[in-house]
């Protein structure tokens, strides 16, 4: 089974309202579908601290094979301070 970490979208209404979780999916599922853990966070409406995620846990991932999508991947690079 491939895992990939991505990004589900949470939330309806506006389109101020909506963020979205940060989790570990296997890729054959759809972007919404079950996880196998949540890593963290983005909120896209605030303006600060929008972004967080459990640097531990999304390490192993990274380390035991799990594609990263590129949205996560700039969200991790733009946040490492």
């Amino acid at each position: 089974m491939a895992v990939a970490v991505r990004m589900r979208k949470i939330g309806k209404g506006t389109s101020k309202s909506y963020y979205f979780r940060i989790g570990v999916i296997d890729s054959s599922k759809n972007r919404d579908g079950r996880v196998l853990e949540d890593l963290g966070v983005y909120e896209p409406a605030k303006k600060e601290n929008n972004f967080k995620i459990n640097k531990e846990r999304f390490d192993y991932w990274n380390s035991v094979g799990a594609v990263i999508s590129p949205t996560v991947k700039s969200l991790i690079k733009k946040n490492a301070n």
